[in-house]
Formats: structure tokens, C-alpha cells, sequence
């Protein structure tokens, strides 16, 4: 047991922070930064695309993918099914969202790849595409032992924790950057947009805490079929 905290408190935790989170970026966007858009003579509308499908994605979905087998009490193979899916979610939405980030940056004559949110930003999607592509071939693509899925495990659970981290860090970089930006420009610090702003990073960090809480928490009072363990046990 991790300090008598059952999975199960720390999901419930992840799903409504996770809509939280989603409404106050799209408040964010929208209604403080004019709204989104792939083609516009304002490019600022483009960029706003790159924050809404980062976060939900990476941190929404994500996050609701390494929690699925602690979520649902459906068999475990069901739970293999949404976990995949959750996951190509995730990538695609922040695939898109790269996309536009770098649209943005070209169509206004910005460099690319010039801070420290850009590299880990550029880490994360690289190392979650790697991780879902290692993921399918080993745990769904038939013909592998059940002796390797077994071993590799826990492995893919820990690299997955460290993926999503550097997703979070990636994220709370990126409010930061472009807040400082926003500031520079005339923004108040202490006006709502800046609020909402530092609020976001801070749900942001709470939805990590949690999800990383419901990996190494028990599922269940007592072990089944349905679930795998805390993997603080599956590493022991």
C-alpha cells in the first residue's frame, strides 16, 4: 500500500482535474486570446491550438490512458483495448498541436527549437510515440511470450510514469514561457488571464501527483485477474 492510499480516491482526483483542466485551457484560448485556427491573418490563433491539444491530450488523455487499468472494472483485456486507444488519442491530439505550434513559428518568422520548453516538448512526443509503438508491438502484436510481457512490464509501466512527468514539465514550462511572453507585452501580473494562467500550472502538477499516485497504489483489498499491481510490488 503507498501511505494507505487505494487507487481508486486518486483516479476520481485525475478524472475531474482532467476536465478541469481541458474547460480552462479552451477559457484560456478562446475567450482571453481570441479563439483557434489553422488558417488566419491573425497567426496568434494558430498558436492557440498548440496549448488545447497539448494538454488535453498529453495530460488529459494521457493521463486517463495510464490510469485505465485502475479505472474501469471491466477484464483485462478490455482495459488493454482502452488503454491503446486513450493513448493514439493522446498522440494525435499532441502531434496536431506540435503542428501548429511549428505552422506558428514559420508563418511568423520565429526560429524553432530555441527553449528549453521547445526540447522537452520535442522529448516528450518522441518518447511517446516510442513508447506506444514499443507498447503495441510487445503487449498486442501476436506471437510474443507471455514470459517477456511479464518481464517487460514493469519496465513499460516505469518509462510510461517517466514519459508523462516529462509531459507535465513540458506543460508547466510552456504556461511559463508564454505568460513571461504575454507579460513583457503589456499583460498584467496580476490580472485574470495571469491567474488563470499559474491556476492552470498548478492543476496541471495536481493531475500528475495523481496519476502517478493511482499507478503505485493498490487497485483492490485483494488481488484479481482484472487489474495488474501497485508497481512498487511488480519491481520488487
Amino acid at each position: 500500500m503507498a501511505l494507505g492510499i487505494r487507487a481508486v480516491g486518486c483516479t476520481y482526483v485525475v478524472h475531474l482535474l482532467g476536465v478541469v483542466s481541458a474547460a480552462l485551457v479552451l477559457v484560456w484560448c478562446i475567450h482571453f486570446r481570441g479563439g483557434l485556427a489553422f488558417e488566419a491573418t491573425n497567426k496568434s490563433l494558430i498558436f492557440n491550438i498548440h496549448p488545447v491539444l497539448t494538454l488535453i491530450g498529453f495530460i488529459v488523455f494521457g493521463g486517463e490512458a495510464i490510469i485505465s487499468y485502475k479505472t474501469w472494472p471491466l477484464r483485462k483485456e478490455v482495459k488493454k483495448l482502452f488503454h491503446l486507444i486513450l493513448h493514439a488519442v493522446a498522440l494525435t491530439l499532441g502531434a496536431i498541436g506540435t503542428y501548429a505550434v511549428f505552422k506558428y513559428h514559420n508563418e511568423k518568422g520565429i526560429a524553432n527549437l530555441y527553449s528549453l520548453h521547445s526540447w522537452t516538448g520535442l522529448g516528450t512526443i518522441c518518447l511517446y510515440a516510442i513508447q506506444c509503438i514499443f507498447g503495441f508491438i510487445v503487449f498486442f502484436y501476436p506471437g510474443i511470450a507471455e514470459s517477456v510481457r511479464g518481464e517487460v512490464l514493469p519496465w513499460h509501466i516505469l518509462f510510461g510514469l517517466l514519459v508523462y512527468a516529462l509531459a507535465v514539465i513540458s506543460t508547466e514550462l510552456g504556461f511559463l514561457e508564454k505568460l513571461t511572453f504575454l507579460e513583457k507585452s503589456g499583460l498584467s501580473k496580476y490580472g485574470p488571464e495571469a491567474f488563470l494562467v499559474n491556476f492552470m500550472g498548478l492543476i496541471v502538477l495536481l493531475i500528475g501527483g495523481a496519476v502517478v499516485l493511482s499507478v503505485i497504489a493498490p487497485a483492490h483489498t485483494r488481488e484479481d485477474n482484472f487489474s495488474y499491481t501497485a508497481i512498487s510490488d511488480d519491481l520488487a
